[in-house]
């Protein structure tokens, strides 16, 4: 069998064409599908699930895309357990995105792997690269955040909204601004205030129901 030079130069994160990619190796098919899911009634909701995990390479048992979404190739996507993401997002995926577990990612977020040369006389051929996306476990990435390609997203780390990532972002950090900047660390103090108000919550919401059952 002959193999798919440009697809598997895709891949490596070498230079390749577009053009020259077999047509069953093509991101067509992803493109419909992604189509279909955003033509669907927003509240047909297990028929958007399953078509979202026909679309991407793998996926938790427990995921949700809020349509419309929009993907390159959808195949080189993986999405692990919990996983949630707001309307209007783009997985640009001419290399793989990996995505761990309880993510949570904003409205019109961006993961963009493809690249081009910086050199316009290379660049005009219509050679490109594209280098892989990885995002780490527990982490939010506010609306309209960019991510560029090559990056690495570390566990339990944020990205504020509008952020533009053009560099790995450490564990257990806020990052925010173009380009993305620390802006400080998560820490116990981030805990002990959010242990206590969801500790609120479950007070007020128990005297609530126990104030309408009488």
């Amino acid at each position: 069998m002959v193999k798919d030079f440009d697809y598997e130069q895709m891949l490596a994160g070498e230079l390749y064409k577009a053009s020259g990619i077999f047509p069953e190796n093509r991101s067509i098919n992803g493109q419909k599908l992604a189509q279909k899911i955003n033509q669907l009634p927003i509240d047909e909701t297990k028929k958007i699930v399953a078509l979202e995990k026909e679309l991407f390479g793998k996926t938790g048992e427990h995921i949700y895309i809020n349509p419309p979404l929009h993907v390159d190739y959808g195949r080189h996507v993986e999405i692990g357990e919990n996983f949630y993401a707001n309307m209007d997002c783009i997985f640009l995926d001419v290399n793989k995105i990996k995505i761990g577990d309880n993510v949570m990612v904003g409205p019109r977020v961006s993961f963009f792997t493809a690249g081009h040369p910086t050199d316009a006389d290379i660049r005009i051929t219509d050679l490109e690269f594209g280098l892989p996306i990885t995002v780490g476990n527990n982490v939010w990435i506010g609306g309209n955040s960019v991510l560029l390609p090559g990056i690495t997203i570390g566990n339990d780390s944020i990205i504020a909204a509008g952020a533009v990532v053009t560099k790995d972002v450490l564990d257990h950090t806020i990052v925010g601004g173009n380009p993305a900047k620390v802006i400080r660390k998560v820490n116990q103090a981030d805990k002990e205030k959010w242990q206590k108000q969801m500790e609120n919550y479950h007070s007020l919401k128990e005297a609530h129901l126990k104030k309408i059952s009488e």
